[in-house]
């Protein structure tokens, strides 16, 4: 029996993702170890046309993910994850990320392509001149600041040595001054 029929067959002749009937298609899911059969999906034209053309995505139609999440198929499920990854702006998709579960090698099978770093690339650090920051990195304080809940006072001319960044907020990095871990303004810094 072929992919295509076997397919057909394990989804009663739907999309596996949003359940339309109309001009299927057998995807594969890329980046998979598992055989053909096992890693492919039977998807629409409209789901299948929105994989990786944001102009075309419609995140409405992506509601369907409510379900198809919980496909006890792992491609559907490995699909879903990488579309909320991608929709991931609409706040709908965060939710239904944190309800969603998945076992280890379908969580390495989904986080292969990349979609969960888009979050992350998104937020960019940079010091006073616009250079880039990066995690490790040496700043040099600018000017002094009373550091909030202490008596300290962080003095103009100060080295910040082996920074890290903070995953949220782009105008936030962290070190160490004179043996306090504290947090630091980006516009009060420069890269040395």
């Amino acid at each position: 029996m072929s992919i295509g029929r076997q397919l057909k067959q394990r989804s009663d002749s739907a999309c596996e993702l949003c359940g339309s009937t109309e001009n299927l298609s057998v995807y594969e899911v890329p980046a998979s170890t598992k055989n053909v059969l096992e890693a492919s999906i039977l998807v629409c034209n409209t789901c299948k046309e929105q994989f990786d053309d944001k102009d075309k995505r419609d995140p409405n139609h992506w509601c369907c993910l409510n379900d198809s999440m919980w496909s006890t198929e792992p491609a559907v499920k490995v699909m879903s994850w990488r579309m909320l990854h991608r929709l991931i702006d609409t706040g709908w998709a965060q939710d239904l990320l944190d309800m969603m579960y998945l076992e280890e090698d379908e969580l390495q099978w989904a986080a292969a392509a990349g979609d969960a770093k888009d979050k992350t690339d998104a937020i960019v650090h940079r010091d006073v001149n616009g250079v880039v920051l990066e995690a490790g990195d040496s700043v040099v304080l600018i000017k002094d600041f009373k550091v909030k809940g202490s008596s300290m006072v962080a003095k103009q001319g100060t080295a910040v040595r082996r920074i890290s960044l903070d995953r949220d907020n782009a105008e936030y990095i962290e070190g160490k001054v004179d043996g306090q871990h504290i947090v630091i303004i980006t516009k009060y810094v420069k890269k040395i």
